[in-house]
Order: C-alpha cells, then structure tokens, then sequence
C-alpha cells in the first residue's frame, strides 16, 4: 500500500510540473550546449519549457533560455563513463551556471531561492541526502520554480578514502530520497570537496548521472567577506563559466547577500544565468 501511494504521489507531483511548463508556453530559440572533456561538440537535444511557480512569469530573455542540451550519450538510458568531470559549459551567448552546494538548508536555501526568483533564473543545487530529509519542501519549490538538482552524496564524505560499495550507498541513498522529495532522479553529481575517482565516475554514471566540477570557486565557505565573494564573481564571469557557491554548511549569510548583489550585475551585464538540461528520446 505504501508503495502505491508514492507511485501515486510522484505521478501526481510529475504532472503538476508539466501543467506548469504548459502554462509558460514554449522555451525561446537560445540553449545551451555542453562539451565532452575532449572538447567534442554535442548534438543538441531541445527540452521543453521552464516549469513556474506561483506569480513567477517568463522575461524576455531570462526563463526562456534556460531551455538546454547537455552532455553526449552513447545511447537513451545509457551515460557514458567519464574520466574527469565537465568544468564549465559552453554555447551561443554570455552564458554562466549558477551552482550551490551541501544543502538544503532552511536558515539560507530559501533566501537563495528568493533571489533566484526575483530575477527570474534558475540554478543546480547539489544536495547532501541527509540534510534532505528534514527538507523536502525545499525540493519541491526548487522543483516548482525550474531548478536542477544534482546528487552531493548522503553525508559529504572525501570518497577516496571509501569502498566501492561505501561510494554506491552514498551516491544511491541521495538519489533515492531526491527522487522521493523533487519526483525526478538527479542527472548530475558533485563530489564532496572536489576530490573524484575512478570509482565516483563509475558510479555515477551506472546511476545515469554526469559530473560537474567548477570554474570559478568563491570559497565562501571561508567566510572571506561578502565584498570579496561578489568581487569573484565578477571578476571570474565569463562565457561558459560554472560558480561554486555553498547555500549550508556553516553560515552562510555573506553568501547570499553576495547573491543579491552579483547576480543583478551579471544580467545587467548581458549574461544569460542558465541550468543544463538533459532529455532524450
């Protein structure tokens, strides 16, 4: 019976999101386009439109863009066995990836979430699967507003120093309960502290998942100060760019003020802020 009630609900949650593509209409001409590390180019994909919330509506150039193609497949179901991880992205225009890593938490996701909103864009959340129980909700509006959920590993442990089957547990565990909170399994991962292995990319692509390093680190897990966080940002922009900053994990009140400044900034500046997305026939 338990079982029948998830299936239910994940239908139930799943057509909700697609009523709500349906509503904002279909996504403008501009995507975005992974490469292989080798530099190969990808034969794009078109996804449908953004997925709103509430009284979010589509700008001009802001939601519609976000439509993607992401990295290449051997075949549908079938992720290819990576031997580094993508650093940034790359297509037509000034296009940057916004990414926020180890949460949710309830004390900053939201307010990240709030200007991500206000200015209508999305961003990739790697999520831990511990601090994701207690939080589902905050899945579900990541969910709701457009996001991308990446696995982050259940406990954001350094995975060299763990078995093969330690990895699996850690990796499996997250998608599980994503699944359950956002009723999507994550198609991309992060490693904890950056530190991946052959084991990690085996893994993750068993569970059908690329991995996504960074460009530009803000290091605003050091607390450096919020002036110093917006100023890597900004002086980092750059076409294809990836931004690693932390919404939990400590305090993490300079980052989202950062947020709040850069981000204005950087579309002020003509970047189109995006999310890859990946969908195959």
């Amino acid at each position: 019976m338990k079982k029948d009630q998830l299936l239910t609900r994940l239908l139930t949650r799943r057509g909700a999101l697609l009523a709500g593509a349906a509503a904002v209409g279909a996504a403008g001409t501009a995507g975005l386009l992974s490469l292989g590390p080798g530099g190969e180019p990808v034969r794009p994909t078109p996804v449908g439109g953004p997925q709103a919330r509430g009284a979010l509506k589509p700008s001009a150039y802001r939601l519609q863009p976000l439509t993607g193609y992401g990295p290449p497949r051997t075949a549908p179901g079938r992720t290819l066995v990576r031997h580094e991880p993508f650093l940034r992205v790359s297509g037509r225009g000034r296009t940057m990836v916004l990414t926020f890593d180890d949460g949710p938490d309830p004390r900053y996701t939201p307010d990240i979430l709030d200007t991500l909103a206000k200015y209508d864009v999305r961003a990739m959340f790697f999520v831990c699967g511990e601090m994701v129980v207690d939080n589902e909700e905050l899945l579900v509006r990541m969910a709701d507003e457009g996001h991308v959920v990446g696995n982050h590993t259940w406990s954001h442990p350094l995975l060299p120093r763990l078995t093969r089957r330690q990895i699996r547990s850690q990796m499996e565990r997250t998608c599980d309960v994503i699944e359950e909170a956002y009723g999507e399994r994550p198609l991309w991962f992060r490693a904890p502290y950056g530190a991946w292995n052959r084991a990690a990319f085996q893994l993750g692509a068993e569970l059908g998942m690329e991995p996504l390093a960074w460009t530009v680190d803000t290091l605003d897990w050091t607390t450096p100060g919020t002036r110093t966080i917006v100023d890597r940002v900004e002086n980092g922009a750059a076409p294809g760019v990836v931004v690693l900053s932390h919404d939990a994990g400590g305090d993490r009140t300079q980052s989202v003020r950062a947020l709040r400044s850069y981000l204005p900034h950087l579309l002020d500046s003509g970047y189109h802020i995006t999310v890859p997305r990946r969908q195959y026939a």
